[in-house]
């Protein structure tokens, strides 16, 4: 059979360095099919997409991508170990990709899955240094860096948990080991544009950046830095004012939220402990921005991105509870898009693995299936949109997950 690569993203928006990220990933696998998992309207650093996911579909579909599949938001918006396990659990259940790709800082694949492996098994010694930094007050990722490099003590490991692509790497290869995947993980080194860099390098910008010019309207600069196809998409839905910039549009209603409920309801909500849940209650009474709001939680324990992250659990209402059920459960697999090959792959993935749950219909599948806890978690990806497209100022409609065709090129 040709051989099928695997891509986990975001695309928000997709710009030149995705482009060169898929046509490396397939020169170097010599992949005739590409099949992405993507986040749909909320993303997994606790913010908006700036498109609506069908948009981002069809950036990808014009753009070497063959068939789109939706990563469920519980997954989308949860921690790096969540969202990675929730993408790779996917990949397996379609039997038929071979080889994941995704772009690091870290060009050495080995010094990643080394990195993998411990965090993995966890040995004692470093459990014992972990826990030792963590009673510093220090946030996780960075008493977990600490952490490994005293268990490791080798400069040439210096340097790589801090970087956001290397740790979702290092995620992405903890699930294959815990699932023991025969899918085979490459990396892709990310070069020129790195997250959250708000610089341009030749035609390379990263989406941070790229969300920054949108807003201060640079759309010279952003056409430089994306697809001409994407660039018209996205430019499409700006004029048409049908674009989210970031989590600060939901501004009222997540202080909204946060006044109605208690502290106690408050504790039911992933990542919230250790009396996180005061603070947060604290800062919603006594402030009425959503920068000042996060300004007031965060701390060397608690990072912006982790406060971003919490806020869109309690906007979605996305609990505990649900967490630990989206561990516990091999996603659905809900296609938002394909082209004349991606239909072909539809295919193979029914011939692999008879059993496996595509999704092309929402209503159909709402009215029919038995499974309630597949219905449970798209209801949230309903949900999710239905909420997304609360902060357009046009066409603020609902029930899109309904009534939105998928995406076919």
């Amino acid at each position: 059979m040709s051989k099928v690569l695997g891509i986990i993203a975001e695309y928000t928006p997709f710009h030149n360095g995705h482009a060169l990220h898929i046509a490396k990933s397939k020169e170097e696998t010599g992949a005739e099919y590409t099949i992405c998992i993507m986040s749909g309207n909320f993303v997994q650093r606790g913010n908006t997409s700036i498109v609506n996911k069908w948009i981002k579909t069809e950036m990808a579909l014009k753009n070497g991508i063959d068939l789109v599949i939706e990563l469920p938001t519980i997954y989308a918006i949860s921690s790096a170990e969540n969202f990675a396990e929730g993408a790779i659990k996917i990949l397996n259940s379609l039997k038929i990709v071979d080889t994941v790709s995704f772009g690091s800082e870290e060009a050495d694949i080995d010094i990643l899955n080394r990195l993998a492996t411990i965090l993995y098994n966890e040995p004692r010694k470093y459990t014992e240094l972990l826990n030792a930094e963590l009673k510093k007050g220090l946030s996780f990722p960075k008493a977990r860096e600490n952490a490994v490099l005293l268990y490791l003590n080798d400069s040439k490991y210096f340097n790589i948990l801090n970087q956001p692509n290397n740790n979702l790497a290092i995620e992405y290869l903890k699930a294959l080991k815990k699932y023991k995947s025969h899918i085979r993980p490459i990396t892709i080194k990310r070069e020129k544009a790195f997250y959250n860099s708000n610089c341009i390098v030749d035609e390379y910008a990263s989406a941070t950046a790229i969300r920054n010019m949108v807003i201060n309207g640079q759309f010279d600069d952003i056409r430089k830095v994306m697809p001409r196809n994407s660039y018209d998409l996205l430019l499409d839905e700006i004029q048409n004012k049908r674009f989210v910039s970031d989590i600060t549009k939901f501004e009222k209603e997540i202080l909204y939220t946060l006044r109605r409920l208690s502290t106690f309801d408050l504790k039911k909500f992933p990542e919230i402990n250790e009396g996180l849940e005061n603070a947060i209650k604290n800062a919603a009474n006594s402030c009425n921005t959503l920068s000042k709001l996060i300004n007031m939680i965060k701390s060397k324990r608690y990072t912006q991105t982790r406060i971003q992250r919490i806020l869109l659990y309690i906007l979605l209402n996305i609990t505990k509870k649900d967490m630990i059920v989206s561990r516990k459960t091999v996603p659905y697999a809900r296609i938002l898009g394909y082209t004349s090959k991606g239909k072909e792959l539809i295919s193979k993935i029914y011939q692999a693995n008879p059993k496996v749950t595509l999704i092309t219909s929402v209503k159909k599948f709402i009215d029919s299936s038995n499974n309630k806890t597949y219905k449970y978690m798209l209801n949230k990806d309903i949900l999710a949109t239905n909420i997304y497209t609360l902060a357009y100022q046009n066409n603020s409609i609902a029930n899109m997950d309904y009534t939105q065709k998928i995406v076919s090129i």
